[in-house]
């Protein structure tokens, strides 16, 4: 491997950690704020999944000789970070500890596009010419299959449930597909990506999630707005809510470092 093609693995590792690791975030931020203890306990599963996930992203980073996982994960400041930006934006107004007033809604909308594009992108990295990501692609598919049953029961749920409730989507879907853009994008070494085969093309992918996520709206008679790309997150362009949120979750890391956790 040269090091242009161990640059371009390396930048697609981080973006499935970095994805990961901040939706698994914003999930935890429901903890005692679901609709009901079923939902928390639920909830608070796949994000606990979901920062697994992130973890073994680290772990094969490391492996490459990226540093330590844990560093990896706690210290990188926002503009080194190549999540998308949808992962990144914040429950709602307040904060989980003071006067949060979280959108359920949101939520839900997020929860389900992301699982669905999650689940596009490691059906497709079951294929990669790197054996290591392959291989952890199928054990987390195992879990994926629940995550996108939980979403997607939601999602349809309350599309069906009252007028107030369905407003509540559509307002959600629009913010949700206003930040989708980059969710496919690999970034600045996306044609290398592509050419060693360590996953499938972008636009193969995009269309793969317009064509499952279809069948649903037709259903539910909802009309899907346009997609828009405000920043690529994959090349380090994020909002001030990722600075935000790296300043929680590296709050106790940064205290020693050196410590064993």
């Amino acid at each position: 491997m040269t090091e242009q093609e161990r640059t371009a693995l390396a930048s697609l590792l981080y973006q499935l950690a970095d994805d990961d690791f901040l939706y698994a975030y914003r999930g935890s931020e429901w903890l005692g704020l679901a609709p009901h203890i079923e939902e928390d306990v639920a909830s608070s599963s796949i994000a606990q999944d979901s920062m697994g996930h992130a973890a073994m992203y680290y772990q094969l980073l490391e492996e490459l000789g990226e540093g330590n996982a844990d560093a990896l994960a706690h210290v990188r400041l926002a503009h080194e970070r190549k999540n998308s930006i949808l992962v990144e934006r914040v429950n709602g107004p307040g904060y989980y500890m003071e006067k949060p007033e979280y959108d359920w809604a949101f939520a839900v909308v997020r929860n389900y596009c992301y699982t669905v594009a999650k689940k596009i992108r490691i059906d497709a990295l079951k294929s990669s010419s790197y054996e290591p990501l392959a291989a952890a692609a199928v054990k987390i598919n195992m879990e994926l299959y629940y995550h996108l049953l939980h979403w997607q029961t939601w999602f349809t749920q309350l599309y069906q449930s009252t007028e107030t409730a369905r407003q509540k989507m559509d307002e959600a879907l629009e913010r949700v597909l206003h930040d989708f853009g980059d969710m496919f994008d690999y970034g600045e070494h996306g044609q290398l990506i592509e050419e060693m085969r360590l996953i499938e093309g972008q636009g193969i992918l995009l269309d793969r999630w317009y064509q499952t996520i279809t069948p649903l709206l037709v259903e539910l008679n909802v009309t899907l707005p346009e997609m828009q790309m405000t920043r690529n997150g994959r090349d380090g362009d994020h909002t001030e809510d990722l600075n935000d949120a790296l300043a929680t979750l590296g709050e106790v890391y940064l205290i020693d470092q050196t410590a064993t956790w």
